[in-house]
C-alpha cells in the first residue's frame, strides 16, 4: 500500500473547496446587500470613479467582460435603482452609468469582497510564487477547457452576462 497522497483527489477537493468558497461569499452578499458579485463590481467601480460614473464601454474594458454582459448587469442594476443612466454632457450619443446613494448604501453593506481577500493574499506572495501560480491556474482552465470563456476578475459562480446566480 503507497503512502503517497492520492494528487488527483487531492486536487478535486482543492478545487471543490474554492468552488464552494464562492458559492457561499455569494449567498453571503445576496443575505446582506441583494447583489451578486458581478453587481458589487460595477458599483465598487463606479463608486471609485470621482464623478461616479463610467460609459458601458469602460465598464466592460475594466471587468474584462463583454459589452453585452455590461449592458445586463446596468439593465438589472437601474432596475434596482442601484444605479441610473444619464447622457454625457459632452456627447449627447454617449450614455453614461451613474451610482445613485440607493448604489452607494449597498455597497456599504456588501461583506467584503471574496477577490478583495484574494488579491491582498496574492499580492503579498513573491514574484516567482505569483508567476507559479497564474501558471497553475490557467493550466486548470485549460485541463477544463475553459480557456476562451467570457471571464471577468469577479469570483462568482452565477452567469455572469445576468448576474443571478446559476
Amino acid at each position: 500500500m503507497s503512502t503517497t497522497p492520492d494528487r488527483t483527489d487531492d486536487s478535486l477537493i482543492a478545487l471543490r473547496r474554492i468552488l464552494r468558497a464562492t458559492e457561499l461569499y455569494e449567498r453571503k452578499l445576496a443575505r446582506s446587500a441583494g447583489l451578486t458579485p458581478p453587481k458589487l463590481r460595477v458599483l465598487q467601480i463606479l463608486a471609485a470613479r470621482p464623478d461616479g460614473s463610467a460609459t458601458p464601454k469602460a465598464l466592460a474594458v475594466q471587468m474584462g467582460v463583454a459589452q453585452a454582459t455590461v449592458t445586463a448587469l446596468v439593465d438589472k442594476l437601474e432596475a434596482d435603482r442601484l444605479v441610473s443612466r444619464l447622457r454625457s454632457e459632452t456627447d449627447r450619443r454617449q450614455t453614461n452609468v451613474a451610482i445613485t446613494g440607493a448604489g452607494r448604501d449597498a455597497l456599504g453593506q456588501a461583506p467584503d469582497a471574496l477577490q478583495q481577500r484574494f488579491v491582498r493574499a496574492f499580492e503579498g506572495l513573491a514574484d516567482w510564487e505569483q508567476a507559479q501560480l497564474v501558471s497553475s491556474l490557467e493550466r486548470v482552465a485549460a485541463m477544463l477547457d475553459a480557456e476562451e470563456m467570457d471571464a471577468s476578475p469577479v469570483l462568482a459562480v452565477g452567469d455572469l452576462k445576468t448576474g443571478t446566480p446559476s
